[in-house]
């Protein structure tokens, strides 16, 4: 398995839609709750996060969800997608995140990922498309990879 970006050690991966306005604000939100500093980012369009999709038998062009990826690069690496990713790092924000995570989780996934799918299919046209990925601030560069 590949050695894993030195910025990874001991954080979780989220993959998202970098041109997505929702995935930019899922992002945003990500990064004022965090209080751990628990999560990185990569764009689904940054090489990287194809090599992880391919590992696990997904194909990278598909950009229609977020992604976690626990232990990356390691032998115990996860991939959850869906619903189970928006929940389990709503869980790992803890507080009112963990309750709201855990009240999600007692509808039936396949309810859940129903609704999300709805809300990836509509979310350039409610959200936005952007023209590129954006840069993040300065302050908080060091938890995005870079693009290879």
């Amino acid at each position: 398995m590949n050695l894993a970006p030195p910025q990874l050690a001991g954080h979780s991966l989220i993959l998202y839609d970098g041109v997505c306005g929702l995935c930019n604000r899922l992002v945003q939100f990500v990064l004022r709750h965090d209080r751990q500093d628990h999560y990185r980012f990569c764009a689904l369009q940054n090489p990287l996060a194809a090599n992880i999709l391919a590992r696990h038998g997904l194909n990278p062009s598909i950009l229609d969800t977020v992604y976690l990826v626990t232990e990356p690069f390691s032998p115990g690496e996860r991939l959850l997608q869906r619903s189970d990713a928006a929940l389990a790092v709503l869980a790992r924000l803890g507080g009112g995140w963990l309750l709201l995570a855990r009240l999600f989780r007692l509808a039936p996934r396949s309810l859940r990922n129903f609704a999300y799918g709805i809300v990836a299919r509509t979310r350039y046209s409610l959200f936005g498309r952007l023209g590129s990925c954006p840069l993040p601030a300065p302050a908080e560069s060091h938890r995005f990879l870079p693009f290879d």
